[in-house]
């Protein structure tokens, strides 16, 4: 393991409310892990991050941010918006699989070992957090 592996770290990206953040996104992600040497979980973050930044710019309003955590092994992955309503249930994979949109949260519930929400308020203004994680063993 390498010796950056062991200290815990963290970062946010504060995004606009645009559909080119999500690539902004998702290559930033690529790059704190490559640089962190966790080029392992590149490919998974990469998706669950794109799922998450993608609900927070399409279903809300206003600004948005990633935040990418990593303490005791373990890659917390999760995005926050202006929108304190809970976000949808994930729909089953057979379920609604022609539609376009709806997955995105499925994909999480699939890919990660662990996924969530909580509502957040700031200053009175509400909104909220979605994450998940991967475990790195």
């Amino acid at each position: 393991m390498p010796e950056n592996e062991k200290d815990p770290w963290e970062y946010f990206l504060y995004i606009p409310n645009d559909p080119r953040a999500v690539t902004v996104s998702r290559r930033t992600l690529r790059l704190i892990l490559t640089m962190h040497g966790l080029i392992r979980l590149v490919d998974v973050g990469e998706l669950l991050a794109t799922e998450l930044v993608s609900n927070a710019v399409r279903h809300a309003e206003g600004p948005a941010a990633l935040r990418v955590c990593w303490s005791a092994g373990v890659l917390r992955i999760g995005a926050w918006d202006a929108d304190p309503r809970p976000p949808e249930p994930p729909r089953p994979f057979g379920e609604g699989a022609y539609l376009e949109e709806g997955r995105g949260l499925a994909l999480v519930r699939a890919c990660a070992d662990l996924w969530s929400w909580q509502p957040l308020s700031r200053d009175g203004k509400r909104g909220k957090y979605v994450w998940c994680e991967l475990a790195a063993a």
